[in-house]
């Protein structure tokens, strides 16, 4: 039976596409660099950079998965209208990213991605919304929906404390991070949309 609390299938088409396009989107620019980009210890955003080969394959990569959040966003109408907000303001902000490439050698594991503040800006925004969403979107204290935002913000956390200090696996832990992040809407909407069907 039809019901305006149900998940769309457009919203778990679009939380499905956001790990393909972050995942995918990393993995084809990575094989395009030609200036020994590490994965490890280099970030993600080193492959948009305005010095990076084919860097539009990252960029559309970056546009896509916040596109991805706001529509996913949209679809969660089971959810509590804070943690949907904050879903959306992380993919505003993941657009954001994509729109404020890090200058010339900006990414590196030597530069860090702090040189550019409108870019570093963005990605502060995307990551905190997309770590803090789950917590905002249940009705009332779950554990589940607690130890997922707790995951999320270790992974956040790593990356944030390898960024700081210049650790080398700066690279790696961003992917982590911004991988968890991806996926978690994924989780949700399938777990709400089996719910939903047993109800």
């Amino acid at each position: 039976m039809w019901c305006v609390r149900r998940v769309p299938l457009w919203a778990l088409l679009s939380a499905v596409a956001a790990p393909l396009l972050l995942i995918g989107g990393w993995t084809l620019a990575e094989a395009r660099q030609t200036g020994g980009y590490d994965p490890v210890t280099d970030t993600i955003s080193a492959l948009a950079a305005v010095d990076a080969d084919d860097r539009w394959i990252m960029t559309l990569g970056l546009v896509g998965l916040g596109l991805c959040h706001c529509v996913t966003a949209a679809g969660l109408r089971p959810l509590a209208p804070a943690g949907r907000l904050l879903l959306a303001l992380g993919g505003v902000a993941t657009v954001a990213v994509a729109a404020t490439p890090l200058p010339a050698g900006a990414g590196s594991s030597t530069a860090g991605a702090g040189s550019s503040t409108p870019h570093a800006l963005a990605a502060a925004i995307a990551f905190g919304a997309l770590a803090l969403w789950p917590a905002l979107a249940t009705r009332g204290a779950r554990p589940r929906w607690l130890a997922l935002t707790g995951v999320l913000v270790l992974a956040v956390g790593w990356f944030v404390v390898e960024l700081t200090v210049g650790g080398p696996r700066v690279g790696l832990s961003e992917r982590v991070a911004a991988g968890a992040e991806a996926l978690c809407p994924l989780v949700v909407v399938l777990r709400l949309r089996l719910r939903l069907a047993d109800a």
